[in-house]
């Protein structure tokens, strides 16, 4: 498993997914240095203090802009819910529109 120190930076950055906007998995991973360890970067938002905890986890997503089914806070719907609240568009199939909502870091 990753350590504190890779979760605190995984952290760090998802504090900067600005509202509207998604990030992957893999790009969080890129951006710490870490570009191997996507699955780690689910470890930690699945261990996140999530949103009350300032880590808006909800807005990490998977590269073709699908939802985790295991999303820690509530499940996929709330999830999604939590992202269309804040302008996030979602394609007919479901998954996050990643042409309009993908965070450029």
């Amino acid at each position: 498993m990753a350590d504190e120190g890779f979760f605190a930076r995984v952290y760090d950055v998802v504090r900067q997914i600005p509202e509207g906007c998604v990030a992957t998995y893999g790009q969080i991973a890129r951006l710490v240095g870490e570009p191997r360890k996507a699955r780690f970067v689910g470890f930690a938002m699945n261990s996140s203090p999530g949103v009350a905890g300032g880590v808006p986890c909800h807005r990490v997503v998977f590269k073709d802009g699908s939802l985790c089914s295991e999303f820690s806070f509530g499940g996929r719907d709330e999830q999604r819910r939590m992202l269309e609240g804040e302008g996030v568009s979602f394609l007919a199939d479901g998954r996050v529109d990643m042409g309009r909502c993908d965070w450029e870091a």
